[in-house]
């Protein structure tokens, strides 16, 4: 695809997140089940509802560029949920795989906090206003979601030191 403007770059970098939180939406019942610590499995199982909601807000965010919600494979996705699936096949302690889970999960976490986050800006610059509102909702849970996995880090991390 010819890349000829910004509305072009917003385009094609929202059918990239597209295709990343649908990764995501098939990724995170795994880590719910390989989660030891209940409320570490909560907050998976929460996000993963959450993500099903942003699919629903960046496939409406497409309206306000005139073209079809059509996802583009996300590698940079692909890579971070490889890398995870990787290391969940490691025999590790329950509290140590709790580690690896959040460390991976807040990989994630930032490379879409990073990503709406461009859009944001792009989206404010082209007068997207429709789609700028519905993607900071998105980066908001976002950032959220990574605060919650970095509170429960402090405990699990100190678990798994033993």
């Amino acid at each position: 695809m010819a890349l000829d403007n910004l509305a072009d770059l917003f385009h094609e970098e929202l059918r990239d997140i597209l295709s990343a939180e649908q990764q995501l939406v098939k990724a995170l019942p795994q880590m719910v089940k390989k989660a030891s610590s209940p409320e570490l499995a909560k907050a998976f199982q929460d996000h993963l509802a959450e993500t099903e909601q942003q699919i629903e807000r960046v496939q409406e965010a497409f309206t306000d560029t005139g073209k079809a919600a059509r996802a583009k494979t996300c590698e940079a996705m692909k890579g971070l949920i490889a890398e995870v699936s990787s290391m969940m096949k490691n025999d590790a302690d329950p509290d140590v795989m709790d580690a690896i889970l959040i460390a991976h999960a807040q990989k994630i976490e930032h490379y879409e906090i990073a990503t709406y986050g461009a859009l944001c800006t792009w989206a404010k610059a082209l007068g997207y206003e429709n789609a700028l509102k519905l993607l900071k909702q998105n980066i908001s849970e976002e950032e959220n979601a990574d605060k919650k996995l970095s509170a429960l880090a402090v405990r699990i991390n100190e678990s798994a030191m033993s």
